[in-house]
């Protein structure tokens, strides 16, 4: 976000955080405290906030107390903290309500920071690193801003309000499990009290505390253990004294702090690229760690154990964090080691990505078929790997016990049957339930003729490009936007992302996961695609930009290849538009895109088939009852209909799209096993929300 602001204006719109850094500069040169310690001078304990003072009626240090730094350096960090922080929470909620939070904040957690202290120091506990604190004072401005940052972060979007939590809880948890002073407890109270208040009184269009994209729980998790690393390597460094005893390495060597540093980062760096087994492997070092810790807290708090050397007990509980983090998350981490693919003959180092490209460019496929090349898949390959003509694969997804085959085999029309047999089979083998999922006619007619049901799910709009013009009135409304595009300077660019720069892939990000953020769900996959898939360089995308380089909308075209190579035509996937943008953002590019195709030669567009959407037009069959159903819970959350209805502006032919299954007994189990392939990280609690929502509509 880019403020183009002189300083004059910025002190007019922050006057609270100018305010307040003057005050810090003032109190600072007044009482020498900004050149030597301010703890070492007499007059410190006349307006440090601490059990101490309120014992001897000193009412007025919780306010005092904000405006006097300890040492020099910390004037300097308190400096940076206020102006940063307390700048951009006033910059979002108004000075009023900064002030009213943030002096609020720091009083009722200065209030519960003394009390749970004097509550610990009794005898009720023999935790020494307690009994010392009730006796301290503490000075500092640093609460002050961690409770306006915390519910500042209620007002913004994904993915910042996530990214400005995950930063401020780092920095807390660090402070607390290395310094443990009397502040830093207050850092952590303000932050747990403002959380809560800022998303409840303070959040406007999205609520939770939760990532929702693939992308920023990867991103998330990888932040967290490299902040587990960095802690290592700082209490190596630098030891010091915590709430769980003295934070020294032991007897650790370099050499054995190294390896775990290398460890460490190497298993964020595969988590970014969201691996499998590096969740796993991240999850259970994680979680022996918050065991031992958690005993050892125990142990410390209730017994007289010394913990002297246990560097483990600050950074385990970072592990905690990261918990909280990869297992709400683990929808994202579904990259597997190798991608499973069966068949005999196959080259266990071969990718099988590759040959269901390569099948694909030279047998063609449908306007889903490119969906198959996707993350997440398993592979069944038919025939002779050194004979491709000859050789099909089917692509599918295990979920709840049901192997869920996407699109149609991939394959020589004549192979067609023989790869449906081999994939029943496959999956009776198994002991798993098949299912096809968006099928064409031509893969429905050889499921029927085998006795299983098939039913219509969707329907695929297509806009045949030879001889397309927008003309009459059916395309007024795409006219409306291609000239209020014009008008308002704003272009269309086809591009490959990966190819792209950082900004405008940025930009591309930012306005998918502010997108949703806005859904009460995590963001979907299956046969919905990410930013993650628009990078494949095969992937066209269509950016809205206007001339100061701002991006407004964004399209991704997936290839669908016609027997032979070519690129007959092209399938729409995400379609995003940024909420402050250009209005008929998309319209303007779906028409620009399909002008651009038409040039290179392409016979048609596929606006794709909204899941779980249809016109209606139909005899309801108990599957057709379970999918609508399974429609009309997501669609306030996703407008699948919606989006459907949308098409008709483009006036497309419509292709019906199938779901076949061996019987209606098989009905329960599938129902479940797509809801988990488009939600693979819903919680029971929100699936059960939309089964409520599906049975109300």
């Amino acid at each position: 976000m880019h403020f183009d602001v002189s300083w004059s204006s910025a002190v007019r719109r922050l006057p609270f955080t100018a305010a307040l850094a003057i005050a810090l500069a003032v109190v600072g040169v007044a009482t020498g405290s900004l050149w030597s310690r301010a703890n070492d001078k007499a007059w410190y304990h006349e307006v440090a906030f601490g059990l101490p003072a309120l014992r001897e009626g000193k009412w007025w240090t919780p306010i005092s107390s904000a405006f006097v730094e300890p040492g020099p350096w910390l004037y300097v960090l308190a400096f940076v903290v206020v102006i940063v922080g307390m700048g951009w929470a006033e910059w979002q909620l108004g000075t009023v309500k900064a002030i009213l939070v943030g002096v609020g904040g720091h009083l009722v957690a200065g209030f519960l920071t003394v009390g749970l202290l004097w509550l610990l120091s009794t005898e009720v506990t023999s935790w020494r690193w307690a009994e010392e604190l009730a006796d301290s004072r503490g000075t500092g401005v640093g609460a002050l801003v961690v409770s306006a940052v915390a519910v500042a972060s209620a007002t913004v979007r994904s993915p910042w309000r996530l990214r400005v939590r995950v930063l401020m809880g780092a920095v807390v948890a660090i402070a607390f499990l290395f310094q443990g002073t009397l502040a830093s407890v207050e850092y952590v109270l303000a932050a747990v009290i403002m959380l809560v208040i800022g998303e409840k009184f303070f959040a406007t269009k999205e609520r939770g505390y939760m990532p929702r994209t693939r992308r920023e729980v990867r991103m998330l998790g990888c932040a967290a253990l490299l902040v587990i690393a960095a802690a290592n390597l700082m209490v190596f460094l630098f030891p010091g004294d915590g709430p769980l005893g003295p934070t020294d390495a032991g007897d650790a060597s370099v050499f054995t702090m190294l390896i775990g540093l290398v460890i460490n980062v190497l298993i964020a760096d595969q988590l970014r690229r969201g691996k499998r087994w590096a969740w796993w492997v991240a999850v259970v070092i994680g979680a022996v760690n918050v065991v031992a810790t958690v005993l050892t807290v125990v142990l410390v708090i209730f017994t007289d154990v010394s913990t002297e050397g246990a560097v483990t007990l600050g950074t385990t509980l970072l592990w905690a964090l990261l918990l909280a983090i990869l297992i709400p998350g683990r929808f994202a981490f579904a990259v597997p080691w190798r991608v499973r693919h069966v068949g005999a003959g196959d080259d266990p180092d071969a990718d099988p990505v590759d040959r269901v490209k390569a099948l694909l460019r030279e047998h063609g496929g449908g306007t889903m078929s490119w969906m198959t090349t996707w993350p997440g898949n398993s592979y069944q390959f038919t025939g002779s790997a050194d004979d491709s003509a000859g050789q099909s694969v089917v692509t599918y997804q295990n979920h709840v016990g049901t192997l869920l085959a996407l699109a149609d085999p991939v394959c020589a029309p004549e192979r067609g049957k023989a790869a449906v047999d081999a994939f029943i089979e496959l999956a009776e083998r198994s002991g798993a339930t098949p299912c096809w999922f968006s099928i064409g006619s031509s893969t429905s007619e050889i499921v029927t003729e085998r006795g299983w049901l098939s039913v219509q799910i969707a329907e695929d709009t297509i806009v045949d490009l030879p001889g397309l013009e927008f003309k009459g009135k059916p395309w007024q409304h795409v006219r409306s936007a291609m000239n209020k595009a014009t008008k308002q300077d704003i272009s269309m660019k086809m591009v490959t992302l990966a190819d792209e720069s950082f900004a405008v892939r940025t930009q591309v990000r930012a306005i998918s996961e502010e997108w949703v953020g806005d859904k009460g769900l995590p963001e979907m996959g299956f046969t919905l695609g990410s930013v993650e898939e628009a990078m494949d360089p095969a992937v066209r995308v269509a950016l809205a930009v206007d001339p100061d380089g701002n991006v407004h909308g964004v399209l991704s075209w997936l290839p669908v290849y016609g027997p032979g190579g070519g690129v007959a035509g092209w399938t729409l996937d995400i379609m995003r538009r940024r909420t402050d943008g250009f209005g008929p953002v998309v319209e303007y590019l779906i028409a620009s895109s399909a002008v651009a195709f038409k040039d290179e030669g392409a016979q048609f567009i596929s606006l794709s088939g909204a899941p779980l959407a249809r016109t209606g037009d139909f005899d309801p069959e108990p599957l057709d009852k379970l999918l609508d159903a399974l429609g009309a819970a997501l669609e306030p959350y996703y407008g699948f209909r919606s989006l459907h209805t949308f098409k008709k502006k483009f006036n497309p032919r419509y292709e019906p799209v199938y779901l076949a299954v061996r019987d209606e007994g098989d009905l329960p189990r599938i129902g479940l096993a797509i809801s988990r392939a488009y939600l693979p990280d819903a919680t029971a609690g929100q699936l059960l929300k939309l089964a409520a929502a599906g049975k109300e509509a």
